[in-house]
């Protein structure tokens, strides 16, 4: 390469860096400007994010607070349904006190009885049987077991307070009295000695 070949490529090399320092402002000033609109951009979205999640926490609180007022008030229906039966419970006690008769009180008696029945139905509540039945630890509470030789050992021969369903639910356990068979009693006793030596 000759001198003056190396002189026109040094002169052009020269040529370009002059116009790109010529350029150089205006791409900084262009850098400016882009930086500035991301920084706007972000600032938005931030502010949008802080607006989101305020307007989140307001709703999780009105959530809480809607909740609190339907568990409070669930069993407004209910309670409600039941006053009329109080009132007749009041009334049957006054009358109860102003006349004698026994068979007029006891009707009166029957009929609030049946209205609270249809109530607890209307509701989704309805009593269970236990006498005769094997014990369940799932329906009955026992109260307490009798010696029996004429009914299966655990058979329910009394109930001392009905067991109450609430749809499929276990409203209440029926509070039991069971039979205790003698013979299955021993059984039983033979039976967990000879656990206790295996063990």
């Amino acid at each position: 390469m000759d001198t003056e070949n190396f002189n026109e490529h040094l002169s052009k090399a020269e040529q370009q860096s002059a116009e790109e320092l010529q350029n150089f402002p205006q791409e900084i000033e262009n850098l400016k400007i882009q930086l500035t609109e991301a920084e706007t951009n972000i600032a938005k979205l931030k502010d949008q994010l802080l607006r989101k999640a305020a307007e989140f926490e307001n709703y999780k609180r009105r959530i809480e607070e809607d909740k609190s007022q339907i568990i409070k008030y669930a069993k407004e229906r209910s309670l409600f349904d039941l006053l009329p039966i109080v009132d007749d419970v009041t009334r049957s006690l006054q009358a109860g006190k102003e006349h004698t008769n026994f068979d007029t009180f006891y009707a009166g008696i029957e009929l609030i009885f049946n209205k609270l029945n249809k109530l607890l139905d209307a509701n989704g509540v309805t009593s269970f049987d236990s006498v005769g039945n094997e014990f369940d630890v799932e329906f009955h509470d026992v109260l307490l077991s009798v010696p029996r030789n004429d009914v299966a050992h655990h058979t329910i021969v009394e109930e001392v307070m009905k067991g109450y369903m609430l749809h499929d639910k276990v409203l209440r356990h029926s509070k039991v009295i069971v039979a205790e068979n003698a013979k299955a009693t021993a059984e039983q006793s033979l039976e967990n000695i000879s656990m206790e030596n295996i063990v």
